[in-house]
Parts: structure tokens; C-alpha cells; sequence
């Protein structure tokens, strides 16, 4: 579904990502882990069209997206829910939930709010109040149920446990495990490495932009360099 070929990025003189190379199959969950700043939002926003890579190949479903614009992207099924959620703080749930379904037809508004509300609950009941006074489990809901109205076939989170309780890390992680196995493919950037492997099918690790070690989910949840490394063991 998705190959990564080469992709090298920079923040001015920053050399943020290094010849990294990855794919990720229709129906899986691929985890990048690595410590902050090892690259990992940086490879996502390059994916959605957010940063260039100088060099290489991006395919999503054999087509090359490296240098389409992020709203042609999220049109051709690849949805992207950024670091810190960035719900759109003074519109409602129902509103934030309407942008995200930009890029359907216009017929399939509301089917698709009656979807989301059926996997996220919370939001029916919020669905008229203010999205900048959610808790920070609501936001991250919101956020992703916004990805979802517009149907994306590739769902990529960027670190979707930040910042929130153990149980809502908890419920978060059982909504990504059920979204894949609806049929949605997960790429998940995660700093809670051993949340993300235990839901994941594949692992990357990352180092200082560079790919170091890959392997299925559950070598890497057994390898006692990456327990030590990340995964606190």
C-alpha cells in the first residue's frame, strides 16, 4: 500500500531524516518507535505532503505522492492525525467532524457522522460543544474521528497516547486495534513503544533519523536490546 524509498528531509541545515526506506501492507499496523527527536513526526509529515524529501520515492497505492499537495492526499485516502491532536478549538465537535469530511460527497455527510459517533460515543453526547473545552482524551477522539470522515484506506497517528491517563491510553489503543481490524491500515508513530508493538504487525526503530532495526512486532517486543533501549526492561 505505502513504499517509502530513500526519503531524506531537511529543516534548513538540519538533516532531520536519513535515507530511511519502509512499506507498509494493505490491512497492518506498522509502528515507527524511537526516543524524541529521532525523526518520526518528520517521516508523517512528509507522507501527507506537510515537508519534502530531497531524494527518493513516495507510493501510496502505486501511485507517486511526493510531491502532491496534503489535500490531494487525504482525497486519494491517505489521512494524517498530527502531534497535539489540532482539533479546531472555537468550532464545535459536529463542525470539526463536517471538515474533515471535505473531500467526500456531499451525500455521504451524514452516514459518515453516524459511523464515527458509533465508534466514538463520547462525541455523539459532545458533539455540540466546543472542541477547545474537551479533556484531552475527547480532543484525541475528535481528532481521529475528523481522519475518518474522509475514509481514508491509510490512517497515520502521530503519538495518539500523549499526555493522556493510562486508561484513555489504554481505550485509545483498543480504537486503533478496532479501526485496523475494520479494514483501515495503521501507520502509528508512538513514543510508548511497548503499547505500540503489542497492537502492531511490523516495527521500525528509529535513531537520529536513521532506520536501525526492523522486524514482525513481536521480535521487537523480544529483543533485549530494544526492551532496554525503549521499552524499559
Amino acid at each position: 500500500m505505502l513504499k517509502v524509498n530513500n526519503m531524506n528531509v531537511y529543516y534548513g541545515n538540519i538533516y532531520a531524516v536519513k535515507d530511511v526506506s519502509f512499506k507498509v501492507k494493505k490491512g497492518e499496523i506498522v509502528s515507527l518507535i524511537g526516543a524524541n527527536g529521532a525523526g518520526k513526526s518528520t517521516i508523517l509529515k512528509t507522507l501527507s505532503g506537510l515537508l519534502r524529501s530531497k531524494t527518493g520515492s513516495i507510493s501510496f497505492l502505486g501511485q507517486e505522492i511526493g510531491s502532491v499537495a496534503s489535500h490531494s492526499s487525504v482525497g486519494r485516502g491517505l489521512a494524517h492525525v498530527p502531534e497535539g491532536r489540532r482539533v479546531f478549538l472555537k468550532m464545535t465537535v459536529k463542525e470539526n467532524l463536517e471538515m474533515g469530511n471535505y473531500t467526500q460527497p456531499k451525500g455521504t455527510l451524514e452516514a459518515r457522522l453516524a459511523d464515527v459517533y458509533t465508534r466514538f460515543p463520547r462525541l455523539k453526547e459532545r458533539r455540540k460543544q466546543i472542541a477547545g473545552t474537551l479533556s484531552g482524551g475527547e480532543q484525541q477522539m475528535l481528532a481521529m474521528g475528523r481522519a475518518l470522515m474522509s475514509s481514508p484506506t491509510l490512517l497515520m497517528l502521530d503519538e495518539p497516547s500523549m499526555g493522556l491517563a493510562p486508561l484513555l491510553v489504554e481505550q485509545i489503543f483498543d480504537i486503533i486495534k478496532e479501526l485496523n481490524d475494520s479494514g483501515v491500515t495503521i501507520l502509528l508513530v508512538e513514543q510508548n513503544a511497548s503499547m505500540a508493538l503489542s497492537i502492531a504487525d511490523y516495527g521500525y526503530v528509529l535513531e537520529t533519523g536513521r532506520i536501525v532495526t526492523s522486524a514482525p512486532a513481536e521480535e521487537l517486543l523480544a529483543d533485549d536490546s530494544v526492551r532496554r533501549a525503549y521499552l524499559g526492561g
